[in-house]
């Protein structure tokens, strides 16, 4: 049986590295994306142990380029294309709009949004003949405005209607925007380390608390859920923001064996 092919960005840490290695223990093959090559190199080695071919694809995602190579190198090397999982994401920056350089929005709009853009489109062709899956990994910041992170969450509102355009628009392709909650990643570190200068001190000390009283999710674990919703996400869900928290996608995470 030949082995589903999925692209992964934002791969070399964090999120991006347990999804990768979910995938690798469920039997996909990946092509994976990031700008660090020393990290993304380490994750590659870990999925091959774990039974993947594995590619790498380094560079910027929000560069058409980059967005372009990673199609072709799944091609190249597998001829085909299952699914797309873009992961990856940037905070910065943490401003609020009075101050923030419009030049620092453009950046965040183009790792968070324009990024996904330029892969789902480099990878349609695939994605149809296969009935292939997108999953964009999105934020509750996507709904719920945050003092000092008007970027990011205009960047998530974004991809959430990113998302369901799609799924209007690509009847064969099943696509959906996924809610991760708050996960122990880099991407908290900066929150904790650099949002005080951004955020109201209560709004502040909330992601500090999530820290010291351990309520940070585990990548591994949120990367199992990504990596079912790659390979079987059922197509009427196309379209549709998934929290990881809510029914039904717990129950069906639960029949695949998934604790949650």
């Amino acid at each position: 049986m030949t082995s589903p092919v999925v692209l992964v960005t934002g791969a070399s840490r964090g999120l991006g590295r347990g999804i990768a290695l979910a995938l690798a223990e469920l039997g996909a093959d990946l092509v994976l994306n990031a700008r660090n090559v020393a990290q993304l190199r380490a994750v590659a080695e870990e999925a091959r142990q774990k039974g993947a071919t594995v590619e790498i694809v380094v560079g910027d995602i929000g560069e058409a380029d980059t967005a372009r190579r990673l199609a072709q190198q799944a091609q190249a090397t597998f001829g085909r294309i299952d699914a797309v999982v873009n992961n990856a994401g940037i905070i910065q920056p943490l401003a609020r709009i009075a101050q923030a350089e419009p030049e620092a929005w453009l950046e965040n709009w183009r790792v968070n949004l324009l990024g996904p853009v330029l892969l789902v489109r480099e990878a349609l062709p695939e994605l149809r003949a296969r009935r292939g899956r997108v999953v964009n990994i999105s934020s509750g910041a996507a709904v719920r405005p945050f003092p000092g992170w008007g970027a990011y969450c205009a960047a998530k509102a974004g991809l959430n209607q990113f998302t369901a355009v799609l799924a209007l628009e690509e009847t064969q392709v099943t696509a959906v925007a996924f809610r991760p909650g708050v996960v122990d990643t880099d991407m908290q570190t900066e929150i904790r380390t650099q949002g005080a200068r951004a955020m109201p001190p209560e709004w502040h000390r909330r992601f500090l608390r999530y820290k010291e009283e351990g309520r940070l999710r585990p990548p591994e674990e949120i990367g199992r859920m990504v990596a079912w919703l790659a390979l079987e996400a059922p197509h009427e869900w196309s379209g549709g923001f998934l929290a990881y928290y809510e029914e039904p996608l717990r129950s069906w995470l639960r029949e695949r064996g998934i604790a949650v």
